[in-house]
Order: C-alpha cells, then structure tokens, then sequence
C-alpha cells in the first residue's frame, strides 16, 4: 500500500530565480502550501491559492523571521547575481535564515549549493575539477563554501544539494545521485525542474539528512 502524502508549510527563499519558480510550481503540485520569499513580487508571477507570495530581503534579518512563522520546512534557493565577484548579502542571508529557524523552531532545511565546492569536485569532470570550478567559477564556489560551513555548524536538520551546470530542460525524472556518484560526460548537466524534484524529495525523506548529495545525469 503506497505511503499517505505529507503536505507541509514549506517557505522557499529565492523563489524568483530559475530554480525557485519550479520548486514553487511543483510544491504546489504535490499539495504542499507554499511560501514564496522575494524582493520584487511584481516580477513574480504565479499564482495559486495555497501560494503566500512575501516580499522580503535575507538581509534583513526581521523579515527573514516573519516568513518563517508557521512553517514546517525550508528551501533555500538564493543564487548571486554577480556570479564572477563574492556575494556577501547571501551569505548573511543564509546566516539570518539559519538563526530565524532555531529561534522559530522550524528543524528541516534543504539547501542549493554547486557540486564544485572543494568537498565535491572530485565527482566532476578533469574540466570541471582543475578549470572551471577552481578558476572560472572560483568566487561562487567560495561562497557556497562558506554557507555550507554554517549550515553544518547550525543545529538543523539539513541537507545540501550539489548538482553541476544547471540547464532550463524538463523534468526527466532520470538523473542520478548520491555522495559517491561521478560525471559522466565532459560538462555534467541536470536541469532545474530535476533539482526540484529532488530538493522536494528530501522533505519527507531522511537519506541524506546531515548529507550532501550531487544530482545529476
């Protein structure tokens, strides 16, 4: 007999980038009441009516703490808008959200990285290990670096997903992924609606809590 769904109050932050938008549609998909946090609504354009849209800024710890009143899971999809220069905002971002859910009470935190953080590019490709991640991309993998630092220090429930370059292709259902899984092609590649699908997974499953997973083809 299949397993009763779990719906949940689940609270999104960078719910208006590419990742963010398919991570709220296929929440509200599966019956899940959503809480979307963004700084411009208006440029957000979903709508259902288990959706709560919340303009808000992590850097702003005040609001970060509002948001979270009445959930029972966070996703943490914040990506820079300067790729190629360090973004301290976001990492004050995921130090205010850190802080908001001990204070709140709120346990399970599934958060983005990038598979080219130290502690995961050896499952990359040679271009990947020795070019792209330690050169081309090296300020975004130092970020990621530092908030996965502090969600491993917090005391939540968490788990940090690491997939390689992320593509806009459809929800396939068929990638791969694990601690111990490696690149199988020059340039690894999984799309966004993918990674959603999987961040979604681990509301309700405890694999990879305390983990790390990459995701990908």
């Amino acid at each position: 007999m299949a397993s009763p769904m779990i719906y949940m109050n689940v609270l999104v932050f960078g719910a208006s980038g590419g990742t963010g938008r398919e991570l709220v549609k296929q929440a509200l998909t599966q019956g899940h009441s959503v809480t979307a946090f963004v700084r411009d609504p208006t440029k957000f354009e979903i709508k259902h009516a288990n959706l709560k849209v919340v303009q808000g800024d992590v850097a702003n710890y005040e609001s970060v703490a509002r948001a979270l009143q009445n959930q029972d899971a966070t996703i943490c999809a914040l990506g820079s808008s300067t790729p190629l220069r360090r973004d301290p905002t976001l990492i004050d971002g995921v130090r205010h959200i850190i802080k908001a859910m001990e204070q709140a009470g709120v346990q399970r935190l599934i958060y983005l990285s990038f598979l080219g953080v130290r502690d995961g590019r050896n499952q990359l490709s040679f271009l990947g290990k020795y070019i792209v991640a330690p050169l081309v991309l090296r300020n975004v993998v130092a970020d990621h670096e530092v908030k996965e630092r502090l969600i491993k220090q917090s005391r939540l429930k968490w788990t940090i997903v690491r997939p390689p370059r992320l593509t806009n292709g459809q929800r396939t259902d068929a990638y791969r992924s694990g601690e111990g899984i490696a690149a199988n092609s020059i340039i690894p590649t999984i799309s966004r609606a993918d990674v959603a699908d999987f961040m979604l997974k681990q509301l309700t499953d405890d694999t990879y809590l305390h983990k790390a997973p990459a995701v990908m083809y």
